[in-house]
């Protein structure tokens, strides 16, 4: 009688359950993106992702769960696309330009994510806190030294978000092109109170700049 390999075993059980979890992931990314996020139930999660109902349950306990777990994807991705920004430059309106139009960028480069965000930044309240702290930290630095104009940082903040989120939208719906990216960028620094020779000047610069992000890799 052949020999079991228990560790071989334990590893292909491992291995199929890592596949799984990765189809109903990516069949949550879909329909998350072209539909609400609450009108999207478990059986058409499972459906989409080619499983049995019963596979769902061996990953997640509950619907939030697998939400939890998108908003967890997503948070760390918008960490991923801000954070080299933040180390590079000083000024913090050009971080929060060059934030923008990374998101901007991402969402044109792959139109799918920049529906899930634009969607998922309203449904799933943990996407969103990911950005805020760092933002409204910016635009408190920028209003301390005078760069905003009459709009306090907090509400600069929903200024900026709404902003981005519409156009990501547009993006994700392919309605925005590449060329329309520097415009927004510029609107949402105008939006701000920063004049228009010093907002256009910006945002030359802001997509100018090098990045080992996924942002990088497009669009001008």
């Amino acid at each position: 009688m052949a020999k079991i390999d228990l560790a071989r075993r334990a590893e292909i059980g491992r291995d199929r359950r890592a596949k799984t979890r990765a189809q109903l992931m990516q069949a949550a990314r879909a329909l998350y993106s072209e539909r609400a996020v609450e009108s999207v139930t478990i059986d058409d999660l499972v459906n989409e992702a080619g499983v049995a109902k019963g596979t769902f349950y061996v990953h997640f306990d509950h619907l939030t769960d697998l939400q939890a777990a998108i908003a967890g994807e997503l948070a760390q991705t918008f960490d991923d696309l801000l954070q080299p920004f933040r180390l590079r430059l000083a000024d913090p309106i050009e971080r929060v330009a060059a934030g923008c139009a990374a998101f901007i960028r991402e969402a044109l480069r792959d139109p799918a994510w920049g529906c899930l965000v634009a969607r998922g930044a309203w449904a799933l309240p943990t996407v969103a806190v990911a950005a805020r702290t760092k933002m409204t930290e910016d635009l408190r630095q920028a209003a301390a030294k005078g760069r905003l104009g009459a709009i306090t940082p907090e509400l600069a903040f929903d200024v900026v978000t709404g902003i981005v989120l519409q156009t990501m939208r547009a993006a994700g719906e392919r309605r925005l092109s590449p060329s329309d990216a520097p415009a927004a960028v510029e609107a949402i620094l105008r939006a701000l109170g920063v004049v228009s020779d010093e907002a256009h000047a910006i945002v030359e610069r802001v997509l100018d700049l090098p990045s080992s992000t996924t942002a990088a890799r497009a669009l001008r």
